[in-house]
């Protein structure tokens, strides 16, 4: 992914705890037609955080094949989630599980409420994210996009919020642009978009917002042509924070006129 750089010569890079990254597109690797389809999407999106579920991983030594094998380490950060998880307690033994086996100490937490919906268990994402910050843990934390859950765990000291732009894989973009907005003027902490993107314009919307980046997979993974998609991604990711950073124009009720009314 290119390097965007500020007017004041610094780069424009994104900083979680103690990682810093340049690309603000972080990509999921569940879904895909074929591992070989993933791996040339991974490379396509310009992404160096790719996400990961523990309980995918084949933990223990074996001969057959991991999805370890098809993502560059020397490259890529990975990022476990615990996707899966549906308390408290299980979502914490399975951060600890990939702390552990020396996967991160960077996870994405996930406490979901049931199977039908995917949607995140409130509580149960509280309290988990309250003892994986005291146990030393850099805590990304999916959420709903309700604007006091999410001051609710900047509070206790997680290092971004990721509120859900839509349902998890239904493709249906920023749904509530006004809850994120409120999320976004009293953020302290990165705001992350998370889960129901469906196309590169979801992911300009969420820039544009204001948002520090975006995290996918669905979108990318189920569409047509993969590997396309994701370079449609990264180029959205990009013009997106650019149009935030430059500034839109107001919108106006009127016409007004492109030309000057008079010649300098």
């Amino acid at each position: 992914m290119g390097k965007t750089i500020l007017k004041e010569g610094r780069e424009d890079t994104l900083q979680l705890g103690k990682y810093t990254f340049n690309s603000r597109l972080f990509v999921g690797t569940g879904k895909y037609p074929s591992m070989e389809v993933m791996r040339h999407a991974l490379e396509a999106s310009g992404a160096e955080v790719v996400t990961v579920a523990v309980r995918r991983l084949s933990l223990k030594d074996s001969p057959q094949e991991s999805l370890l094998d098809y993502i560059d380490t020397n490259r890529y950060t990975i990022l476990p989630n615990t996707a899966g998880c549906y308390s408290a307690d299980e979502a914490i033994r399975t951060a600890h599980l990939a702390r552990e086996t020396g996967i991160s100490d960077m996870i994405k937490l996930e406490v979901l409420a049931d199977e039908r919906t995917l949607l995140p268990d409130p509580v149960g994402t509280l309290e988990a994210a309250k003892q994986l910050v005291k146990d030393g843990f850099t805590v990304l934390v999916y959420t709903t996009d309700d604007p006091i859950i999410a001051r609710k765990l900047e509070d206790i000291g997680v290092t971004s919020v990721m509120p859900a732009g839509a349902p998890i894989g239904s493709g249906q973009g920023i749904l509530n642009t006004n809850n994120i907005r409120i999320i976004l003027e009293n953020a302290k902490v990165p705001i992350i978009v998370d889960a129901g993107v469906g196309t590169a314009s979801d992911v300009t919307i969420a820039m544009e917002l204001g948002c520090k980046g975006v995290l996918l997979n669905t979108g990318i993974a189920h569409a047509k042509n993969p590997v396309k998609m994701a370079g449609a991604m990264k180029h959205a990711c990009e013009s997106g924070r650019l149009a935030y950073l430059a500034g839109r124009i107001p919108k106006r009720l009127y016409a007004k006129a492109s030309s000057p009314e008079k010649d300098f």
